[in-house]
């Protein structure tokens, strides 16, 4: 797994599929989304080469269900103590109770989901004892105050969280970096293309300086720019 520093106090995790980041405040640490099954060994692993200890980590925030992003949190929440926060329509899906809905793929999404699918380990994630419900407006006590922003249409209970103190977005998959090109783009594999599209222009209005995304490469500079370009287009085409 990479490790790779944005800003001083944020670094990002990069798994074989997907990617989380890591925030410090102080002594205590945040984690946005918590990769497969299996990453809690690694982010353990990588939280020590940072000089840090797992049991910094205070909070797990998933910017959604996908088990790219949440099938190692009931891992990480146990070997650390860390709290599990998701939105209220995704945390049934996190915990376990209910089977979570497909996304409805565009024709040209297929191979790419079967291509990455091939890279997620097989079988039930260790599920989250508890799970904290989050909804839009909310403000978590990390990064000077981290407003939880609904981003529905990539799933329904998808979030961002948005870090106006710092000029930082997480946007989870509503939005993502072409691996071609690192072009700001739409995020893939969504339940609702309209709704997804119109998460994606209200994102676009936030002020930043720094986007990161569930897949690609962050926007580290005039990220607020990027968003409102790709969001344009959008708008044209969408």
């Amino acid at each position: 797994m990479d490790v790779v520093e944005i800003l001083p106090r944020l670094h990002l995790l990069r798994f074989p599929v997907g990617q989380a980041y890591l925030w410090r405040d102080g002594d205590e640490l945040t984690l946005v989304d918590a990769g497969a099954k299996g990453a809690g060994a690694p982010i353990a692993e990588a939280i020590r080469s940072l000089g840090r200890d797992p049991a910094d980590v205070r909070r797990i925030v998933l910017t959604h269900f996908h088990e790219d992003h949440a099938g190692g949190a009931g891992e990480v929440a146990g070997t650390t103590g860390a709290a599990v926060l998701a939105h209220r329509l995704d945390a049934p899906f996190v915990r376990g109770e209910l089977p979570g809905p497909s996304p409805v793929f565009e024709d040209w999404e297929r191979p790419i989901h079967a291509e990455a699918a091939k890279h997620l380990p097989r079988g039930e994630p260790v599920r989250p004892r508890e799970v904290t419900e989050v909804t839009d407006g909310d403000v978590l006590d990390f990064g000077g105050g981290a407003r939880v922003v609904h981003a529905p249409g990539h799933t329904h209970g998808s979030i961002a969280l948005h870090l106006p103190r710092h000029g930082v977005l997480f946007t989870g998959d509503a939005v993502a970096a072409s691996p071609v090109d690192g072009a700001v783009v739409l995020g893939v594999f969504n339940l609702d293309r309209a709704l997804a599209i119109a998460s994606f222009r209200r994102l676009a209005t936030l002020d930043v300086d720094v986007a990161c995304f569930g897949h690609g490469d962050p926007v580290a500079v005039r990220a607020g720019e990027a968003l409102r370009k790709s969001a344009d287009g959008h708008r044209a085409s969408g």
